[in-house]
């Protein structure tokens, strides 16, 4: 299993105030609220593009995320619709239940856990110092999404590790909740192509919410297959 599936899976919150029109105000927002953050809720639409074929494909689902006093994050993605597959993170392990084959997969992080953990805060409970430190941001601009006025950043990470495997991504935020609202995510393009494959995850139904550690584990039969992804 690729990490860099995983860090898509998990693969942005921030507060009310004046709309934050330039890059200094949008990370001024996100500091102001990245304090603040404790837990998630949301739906999603998750689409991946597939550059070679010029297919998009889409998923839709529900996401849980949980920032622990500890700032160890709890994360839980049920992919609902067209194949159901839910995704729980903890510590340092990935686990990948896959009801219509009974199976559940299990993958140690191992050192990439805090990088993983660096996408599921990417927004969500960020500081402005730790988004400074980690990438170099670009203003995009305002933009509509689903017809909710947003600003968009654009970010490319300093670790070259990361731009290995997501060499930029792009941020939406709400003007008018300070809640993301959309985040896209780059691939390497492969050689003698124009453009690379992307994944953009969608939100709606957002809500800051206290959270138990319970509300994130992944439910699943006892008698089904384990498989342990990296040995």
């Amino acid at each position: 299993m690729r990490i860099g599936f995983i860090i898509c899976l998990f693969t942005s919150l921030l507060s009310i105030s004046a709309v934050a029109d330039t890059l200094d105000g949008t990370l001024n927002h996100i500091d102001r609220t990245g304090s603040q953050f404790k837990g998630m809720t949301a739906r999603f639409v998750y689409s991946k593009y597939t550059a070679i074929v010029q297919v998009k494909s889409d998923s839709t689902g529900s996401i849980k995320l949980k920032k622990t006093p500890s700032n160890e994050i709890l994360g839980l993605i049920d992919f609902e619709n067209p194949d159901r597959k839910v995704v729980a993170l903890k510590g340092k392990t990935v686990e990948i239940y896959l009801p219509n084959i009974k199976t559940l997969q299990k993958a140690d992080l191992g050192k990439h856990k805090g990088l993983v953990e660096q996408f599921i805060l990417f927004g969500f409970g960020t500081s402005r110092s730790d988004l400074e430190r980690a990438y170099s941001v670009t203003y995009g601009g305002p933009e509509s999404v689903g017809g909710e006025a947003t600003t968009r950043l654009v970010l490319v990470s300093k670790k070259p590790e990361v731009v290995q495997q997501m060499p930029k991504f792009e941020l939406w935020i709400s003007v008018k909740t300070g809640l993301p609202v959309q985040q896209k995510f780059y691939e390497p393009v492969p050689p003698g192509a124009t453009t690379g494959d992307y994944n953009v995850f969608t939100y709606s139904d957002m809500k800051s919410t206290n959270l138990k550690d319970s509300d994130l584990d992944l439910k699943h039969p006892k008698d089904i297959k384990t498989e342990i992804l990296n040995k």
